[in-house]
Formats: C-alpha cells, structure tokens, sequence
C-alpha cells in the first residue's frame, strides 16, 4: 500500500503542470523590461487599476492606440497601462524595440509605458501573461490570447477582474464603466 502511494506521488510528480513556484504569486511581483531599457516595476502600481494590452503596429486595431493614449491621459491617479507588443498574430509587429518606440510616439504619441516586445501565447509565453491567463496563478480565471489588443483589467488590489477581446475600444462604454467600477 505504502509503495502504491509513493508510486502515485511520483507519477503525479512527473506528470505535474510547470511549477507555479516560478511564478510571483500577484501581479506587484512582476517587473518586466521597457522598450527603452528600463524597468517597469508593477509594485509601484498599487491602488491603481492596471490595464494590459498586447499590442502590434502593423493590425486593423492599432488605431485603438490613440484611444489608449487619451484614457491613460484622462486617469492618470487611478488606471495605469502597460502595452506589451507581441509578432504573434499574423506578423503584425516585426519591428525591433526601437522601432516600436519610434512608431508609437511618432504615430500616436503614446506616453504610457510600453514593455519590450515578447511573446503572449505557446511554450515562449512571457511569465506575465502566464500570470494573466492561468486561473491557478491568477486566482480568477482561465483565458487565451486570441489576437492583437487583448485587454486585461487588473483592479486596486491586484486582482483580475475583466477580459476584454480586441473589438472593445478602449474609450467603448464596457471599458470606460470597468474602470470607474
């Protein structure tokens, strides 16, 4: 019986998701690099609604970047955005981190923080979006990234409460009523 059991732990063991131990517990763990190089610290974002986006220069929704520059203008002592650009869908952002800069604020004058471009689906995923669509990191839910300007909202106190799809503009009524929620 003893050898069942030990038998059973091992298998389980082996056959176990990637260790969540790897992965900080709440989202004021995470700091990621910056497109300039710098580091973007979310435990500086405490009390703040966070509000993730994975962006791409090159999609039908990049527009929507004028749209989240005018709501990180609008709440500046509440809502924070964090754009994260990802080549994942369709080859919609094949720039370098420099360029992605350079297009941003030349194009629509983006002035919130913008993380270095990573990955936001498959074996590459970037931890942080680990944390946002794993239910058994998040707390809350499962989800998947299905295209470009995805959106998670991220409450004051560090809690997933919402997932937007890429049609909701962020100046849409859903949005705007999540975050003053």
């Amino acid at each position: 019986m003893l050898l069942s059991a030990l038998l059973f732990l091992k298998l389980l063991f082996f056959f176990a998701p990637q260790d969540q131990a790897e992965f900080p517990a709440s989202i004021y763990d995470y700091k990621v690099t910056a497109l300039d190089g710098t580091e973007i610290d979310f435990g500086t974002f405490r009390g703040k609604k966070i509000l993730i986006v994975n962006t791409a220069s090159e999609c039908g929704y990049t527009p929507q970047y004028a749209a989240l520059e005018k709501l990180h203008k609008a709440h500046p002592d509440n809502l924070v955005i964090v754009g994260f650009p990802a080549n994942d869908f369709g080859r919609q952002e094949p720039g370098s981190n420099k360029e992605i800069a350079a297009f941003c604020k030349q194009n629509y004058g983006v002035t919130f923080p913008m993380a270095e471009k990573i990955t936001v689906k498959g074996d590459e995923m970037a931890p942080i979006y680990r944390w946002l669509t794993d239910r058994r990191l998040n707390g809350v839910r499962d989800s998947k990234v299905k295209w470009n300007f995805q959106k998670y909202l991220i409450d004051e106190t560090g809690r997933l409460v919402e997932i937007f799809n890429s049609a909701v503009k962020p100046d849409s009524p859903e949005m705007l009523s999540a975050i003053r929620d």
